[in-house]
């Protein structure tokens, strides 16, 4: 089943990330508490999962951006697309960056984007696959943080 995270869901969601690149879960604290509060009332931000056996075994966060330009339509930011290492190959993640296309046709949206970190062709095959292209435009970031993995 393909849905939007609920708030009951944080904890589990939590332990898919180290599937991602965490290394670790974040203290249960009131930092922790404000942020999940923040993204669950955030009508432009969709935190999209995808439940097998009762679950979450894969997701991807889509961030509806407002826009001045392009006859003032918004565009769509995806992020965090993350599958189970077991689930891994079984459509899952598809099917969640499916559920945020679906959202952002919706909400108007004019384009979809996301960045990966990733060098592993296959990554690439696979969200080419999705409809994403390489083509035509250049992705830079600026980190604006420090992070030491190893110590989260």
């Amino acid at each position: 089943m393909i849905r939007e995270a609920n708030e009951n869901d944080l904890n589990e969601l939590l332990q898919l990330y180290l599937h991602l690149h965490e290394t670790s879960v974040p203290e249960n604290d009131d930092h922790l508490a404000a942020v999940w509060s923040k993204i669950m009332s955030d009508d432009n931000y969709h935190l999209i999962v995808a439940e097998e056996d009762g679950r979450l075994v894969s997701s991807c966060t889509c961030i509806i951006v407002p826009n001045l330009t392009r006859g003032v339509s918004p565009y769509a930011f995806v992020e965090n697309v993350v599958t189970h290492k077991e689930y891994r190959g079984k459509g899952f993640a598809s099917a969640c960056l499916d559920y945020a296309r679906q959202i952002a046709i919706n909400a108007g949206c004019y384009k979809m984007m996301l960045i990966t970190g990733s060098s592993n062709p296959k990554t690439h095959d696979f969200y080419k696959k999705a409809g994403y292209s390489a083509e035509g435009k250049t992705a830079y970031y600026q980190m604006l943080k420090e992070v030491n993995w190893n110590k989260l």
